[in-house]
């Protein structure tokens, strides 16, 4: 095996040194700084994330404090506009109320003034309907009166 030969240690040891040095060179000067740089860029990037998420977060936040800010103002409102219609439907209904009231005690009357008149000429029906018997009793009895003295005979029964 060559590489055990003590005879060829020296060039090995040589092209070892400068093939090292060379990569050594090579890897400090050209690859661990893109490295780096992308190490860096990766990092910045991930920070801008970071910084966004945190400003989205932010508003998002910011977002949902006025939804419920104006989810209570809606509420609210809605609230007092059916505290309004409820007052305003009480009112309504009251006043209703009182106009069917009103309605219902002027028909009494007029039913009541009407049954006092059906009353009164039901009476003046029933009294000429008994003028007109009494007549006639009085005259099969064998009496001859005129109306008038019936009426008048009639009148003062009435009075007693």
């Amino acid at each position: 095996m060559p590489q055990l030969d003590f005879s060829v240690f020296p060039s090995q040891l040589f092209w070892l040194c400068i093939s090292f040095f060379t990569m050594l060179f090579l890897m400090s000067k050209i690859i661990i700084p893109k490295i780096a740089e992308m190490i860096n860029l990766r990092k910045e990037k991930i920070d801008d994330y970071l910084d966004s998420a945190a400003d989205f977060k932010a508003r998002s936040e910011q977002a949902l404090e006025n939804y419920h800010r104006a989810l209570k103002e809606a509420t609210d409102e809605a609230n007092l506009s059916l505290q309004k219609t409820k007052q305003e439907m009480k009112n309504l209904i009251e006043r209703k109320q009182a106009e069917l009231n009103e309605e219902l005690s002027r028909q009494i009357k007029e039913g009541e003034q009407q049954i006092r008149d059906s009353k009164a000429k039901a009476m003046k029906q029933v009294d000429a309907m008994t003028e007109d018997l009494a007549a006639e009793i009085i005259r099969k009895l064998g009496f001859n009166l005129s109306k008038a003295e019936i009426s008048k005979a009639a009148a003062v029964v009435e009075k007693e």
